[in-house]
């Protein structure tokens, strides 16, 4: 691997010495260097077998117990005599998470007297680089079950329940109220109330603590105060969170209380450190000034909160109002779509109903030509084919022929002019709209009917004279 350039060199020595707890510059570019500048490799071999060591030992000044666990290289560059005073115990996984990137900013609230930064263990970015800068990553070479694992939210969430118990069965159940989850879910918890969140770091050895938290924080009046005014947050510093917090919240005397609320960015502005044993009156003396000084501020946000909401609120019911408007409008639109589409269908058959209607009229009206054409020229044939009436004389006949309306035609016929000759006589009138009728004799009443068509006007005893009506038959 090339030799990184001066930025990352100094960065990749700065997140060593702050991990392994080496103060000599010198020794950290040494190990760096014999690791080929692999930060995650320099950081394994310095570290890799007390990754399981408690927050509890770190607290109590416990160290790695040994180096027998340092690679060649390194162990060569620790084990010169002039480096033997400055070798530092391998940091315990609680010193590991504690050193990750804190910032501690000053804060100005009026009345805010520092911002600690937490840094997000938990972050994205953070932590992944971070768990390949402490060792606890795959890296190539590592054995991944001997690497330590952060701290989980449940782990957390499990380590304040666990305080909450222990610390009952010690002082009791009249106390503050601490919530059985981690830190960070504290602290979301105090800003999504309105709070401020109040912090008990507990030091178990510390001859002071016993009689604190029996007289002044399980007190009566700092309990309620606290339970009404605060949400309240405790953790062990012998457990791996508490452990963090100290450090922090830079905790340098026990028994310690802080109050703190969330600020912007993922940080937390302390508003208050108590250090050292307090009473009772003491400790209230301090939480009410500091509720009253932070009061502005927590008014403001549940304000502030009141008018996001309220916007939320009225953008929800425009929006709402919008939708139905929208909604109503496409329900005329398509209403009126509908009924235009059934005014175009009735009017469509409507249409179609009178084109049928003329086609019908005009095809009865051709028929109707038709048939009064073949009429015509049926009369025209049968009058042709009567040929000219012939003179009075005595073998002509004069034939009379009444019609149903009462007009009357006389002709003269042949004598030997058959019966048919009749029929074709009143067909050539155009007297009958009807297609069907006999003519016939009244003294006596005599039918010419189509059995007598063939005879002659003589045989059919009507010669000299006959008087015929038409009698229609349908």
């Amino acid at each position: 691997m090339s030799l990184p350039d001066m930025v990352d060199v100094a960065d990749k020595l700065a997140y060593f010495q702050a991990i392994t707890g080496l103060e000599d510059p010198e020794i950290c570019t040494e190990i760096l260097a014999a690791h080929g500048w692999d930060l995650e490799r320099a950081v394994s071999s310095f570290t890799s077998t007390n990754s399981e060591s408690s927050a509890s030992a770190a607290v109590d000044g416990g160290g790695g117990g040994g180096d027998d666990h340092f690679d060649p290289a390194t162990r060569q560059i620790l084990d010169r005599p002039e480096q033997q005073e400055n070798a530092a115990p391998a940091p315990s996984l609680a010193w590991k998470i504690i050193t990750l990137p804190i910032s501690v900013i000053s804060g100005s609230l009026g009345l805010v007297s520092g911002a600690v930064g937490l840094g997000l263990w938990a972050a994205g970015g953070i932590l992944s680089y971070s768990l390949g800068v402490i060792g606890l990553g795959s890296g190539s070479g590592q054995n991944a079950e001997s690497s330590a694992r952060l701290v989980s939210v449940s782990a957390a969430a499990s380590e304040a329940i666990d305080f909450v118990s222990a610390f009952e069965r010690d002082y009791g159940t009249t106390r503050p109220n601490f919530v059985g989850e981690g830190f960070m879910d504290a602290l979301q918890r105090s800003r999504n109330a309105f709070k401020l969140l109040f912090v008990y770091l507990h030091s178990p050895d510390h001859p002071d603590t016993p009689l604190f938290c029996g007289r002044t924080l399980c007190s009566e009046t700092i309990a309620a105060f606290v339970n009404e005014n605060f949400v309240s947050w405790g953790g062990s510093i012998r457990a791996s969170e508490g452990f963090k917090m100290s450090n922090s919240l830079k905790a340098s005397r026990y028994p310690f209380c802080a109050v703190v609320m969330a600020a912007t960015n993922q940080r937390i502005a302390l508003l208050q450190q108590v250090e050292g044993p307090k009473t009772a009156e003491e400790m209230l003396v301090i939480l009410q000034r500091v509720l009253e000084e932070s009061s502005p501020v927590l008014v403001s946000a549940r304000l502030d909160a009141e008018e996001r909401r309220n916007n939320v609120r009225l953008r929800e019911e425009q929006d709402a109002a919008y939708r139905a408007a929208l909604e109503a409008d496409q329900a005329r639109e398509r209403q009126r779509r509908e009924e235009q589409e059934r005014l175009e269908r009735e009017a469509a058959e409507a249409e179609r109903k009178r084109k049928e209607e003329e086609e019908a009229h005009e095809r009865a009206a051709r028929e109707a030509a038709e048939r009064e054409a073949a009429l015509a020229r049926m009369r025209q044939e049968k009058a042709m084919s009567l040929g000219a009436e012939p003179d009075k004389g005595p073998n002509v006949t004069q034939v009379l022929v009444r019609f149903p309306t009462g007009e009357r035609k006389e002709r003269r016929f042949h004598s030997s002019a058959s019966i048919q000759t009749l029929y074709d006589y009143v067909d050539s009138l155009g007297c009958l709209e009807a297609d069907g009728y006999n003519l016939v004799s009244n003294f006596p009443r005599v039918v010419y009917g189509t059995e007598k068509l063939s005879l002659s006007l003589k045989e059919a005893g009507l010669h000299p004279q006959a008087s015929l009506f038409v009698e229609l038959t349908s």
